[in-house]
């Protein structure tokens, strides 16, 4: 059933004071990673605690050991659907403040050249901006029908950027008021400006810490060099072995158990959809795949496993020269897992490839850094075509499934929690810049974001 031509037209008549409501939410520096901004973390879920019950949902503000999750119902009609929308109102930290071209807080609308507009400041895409274009399709659905098609469950977080550990135990111990029959995730993008997507495939992730340490102190290079053993040489070693030079397949034991082939029209749709390795690596400076032989740039990011080294120190790492011998060197190393990869078993698999590597005089300590499972979309899931249809509608581009290369953690809570398959539909674009300077947000993807969530609200409902 197409959405009702009243509720687009709302979302179009609303669109100035929408932008007005998210400049608003965009001013609250809600750093979930900075105590000091404790305070705006809740502030801003007060705001949203408010604007939702102006809207006649049952909104309420949940404590936990950290930030406090927001959570708003509104009962759809008897013996329809119920979904379960989840987003988060906590951004990462500004830094370098330097390289912003306007106070980060201060939401503007900017012009571009060739006459598109865009909404900057730190939150505008992740997530705020993302999460608005719901709200804003729950205002325009509830002022022009008076009530939602389909039952609503709200639940908006605010640790997503501070690692979540307190998400899943309040989803667990709330499950039965969070039961609902689908859950909605705004946090992802479109394939490109013109051609929306939802997200079927994500990859899971495990985060390890690991620090070799030598000698009970710093040491002159000249007076112990060759004789003395140096963390940094024995740390480097150890991660480049974690990878075949030849194949660049990781080498870790059992690291490729549970991980499935590409099916081959996956990948023909995918070389016709998605942009070339030239195109995906030239936008960063880069031209050449460098990982697994064999496989596409596209491929190796949507539905290939990976190892990444994030972080590397030890010794002096100050202006000018030392010529020390470090008793410490630490490196920081993700992997991104699809699949059946179990994350405790890559992390096992891990510490005993490191371990075996460490000379007699040194130790070696290790620190997780969460760990989360592959998840999949179910390719025959109803609500997916009838999402996939709406999308299209709207956009007037055929709406197409895609991978992401990230990781969304609470995909796996709500279904470990409350056993709901997830649509990942989001608007973001790949230069929104998240995480950086100038994040932003598009203000078609805000607009046409809103009415492509009437639309699939709608289709839902059927």
């Amino acid at each position: 059933m197409p959405a009702p031509m009243d509720a687009l037209q709302k979302v179009d008549d609303n669109l100035e004071a929408g932008l007005a409501r998210l400049f608003a939410l965009l001013r609250i520096p809600s750093i979930s990673t900075q105590t000091s901004h404790a305070k705006d973390c809740r502030a801003a879920a007060e705001w949203l605690q408010a604007e939702l019950s102006s809207l006649g949902f049952t909104a309420t503000i949940h404590e936990t050991p950290g930030h406090p999750i927001v959570v708003a119902r509104s009962e759809g009609p008897a013996g329809g659907p119920h979904v379960l929308f989840y987003g988060h109102y906590d951004v990462q930290p500004v830094d370098p403040l330097s390289l912003w071209k306007s106070d980060p807080f201060d939401p503007q609308l900017v012009t571009n050249p060739d006459g598109t507009k865009e909404i900057r400041a730190r939150g505008a895409a992740d997530d705020k901006g993302q999460v608005m274009t719901f709200v804003e399709a729950c205002r325009a659905l509830i002022e022009s029908n008076g009530a939602l098609p389909v039952g609503v469950t709200i639940v908006i977080e605010g640790e997503e950027e501070s690692g979540g550990e307190n998400l899943l135990p309040f989803l667990k111990a709330h499950s039965a008021e969070l039961k609902a029959d689908l859950a909605l995730i705004c946090d992802t993008g479109m394939l490109d400006a013109k051609t929306p997507a939802i997200t079927t495939m994500l990859r899971g992730m495990v985060g390890e810490e690991v620090t070799i340490i030598g000698a009970d102190r710093d040491l002159h290079s000249g007076m112990f060099g060759n004789a003395a053993r140096n963390p940094i040489q024995v740390l480097c070693d150890i991660i480049a072995g974690l990878r075949d030079g030849a194949t660049g397949r990781v080498t870790l034991n059992g690291f490729y158990d549970g991980v499935p082939e590409l099916p081959d029209s996956v990948r023909e749709q995918w070389r016709e959809i998605g942009p070339t390795d030239e195109d995906s690596l030239g936008a960063v400076g880069l031209r050449w795949p460098a990982g697994e032989q064999g496989y596409s740039a596209l491929e190796q990011t949507w539905c290939r496993p990976s190892c990444e080294v994030n972080g590397i120190s030890g010794g002096y790492e100050e202006d000018g020269f030392k010529t020390v011998l470090p008793a410490r060197a630490m490196a920081k190393i993700s992997f991104r897992l699809v699949g059946e990869q179990d994350p405790e078993a890559i992390r096992a698999s891990f510490r005993e490839h490191v371990r075996a590597r460490v000379p007699s005089d040194c130790t070696v300590e290790f620190k997780p850094h969460g760990g989360s499972r592959a998840s999949v979309v179910p390719s025959d899931m109803p609500q997916l075509a009838s999402a996939l249809t709406a999308l299209t509608e709207e956009w007037g581009t055929q709406a197409t499934v895609i991978g992401c290369g990230g990781s969304i953690p609470v995909v796996g809570e709500l279904k470990e929690a409350l056993g709901l398959d997830t649509l990942l539909i989001g608007f973001g674009l790949d230069d929104d810049r998240i995480h950086s300077p100038n994040e932003k947000y598009s203000l078609t993807s805000f607009h046409k974001g809103t009415r492509s969530w009437v639309r699939v609200l709608m289709a839902l409902a059927q």
